[in-house]
């Protein structure tokens, strides 16, 4: 918590039992004084789930295979009849660049790579220092080892 800023667990900054907190919003790429420049790119991990109606396994496989093969900086992926996990890394600016490309994926490769019609179900963007530190405490998804396309 930044010095100024109220907290929950009591003290002269406390608020009521029952009073409403006013929210606050920064805008994409806002920095507060002394913070970082945004213009160097930064490696995010994402993971991108994926679902929909059945589709033949060899095919879903061979559709992620072509899509690892497409993508760059592409990690792991793993995959059932009606869902698929993917994981990589993408450099980008800030979380909401990082974001915003693991959004077009799956549609912009869908023809090319012949990817299933399914859709984006749930998507997960990290950035480096949380990734490993999760991984450092045993509480984050396990390294993506061996890299590739797996069943599930």
């Amino acid at each position: 918590m930044r010095p100024g800023t109220q907290g929950s667990r009591g003290g002269a900054g406390s608020r009521a039992a029952g009073e409403e907190r006013a929210l606050t919003s920064v805008a994409a790429g806002d920095r507060f004084e002394g913070e970082e420049p945004v213009d160097t790119p930064r490696l995010w991990h994402v993971t991108l789930s994926v679902s929909g109606e059945e589709a033949p396994l060899p095919e879903v496989r061979r559709a992620l295979e072509q899509l690892a093969h497409d993508h760059p900086f592409f990690l792991t992926s793993r995959y059932a009849v009606d869902h698929a996990e993917i994981r990589y890394w993408e450099e980008a600016r800030d979380l909401h660049d990082a974001a915003a490309v693991a959004l077009r994926l799956w549609g912009e490769h869908r023809q090319t790579a012949g990817l299933p019609p399914w859709e984006i179900v749930g998507l997960e963007v990290i950035d480096r220092a949380t990734y490993h530190q999760r991984i450092a405490e045993g509480y984050g998804p396990p390294p993506a080892s061996p890299v590739g396309v797996h069943p599930f």
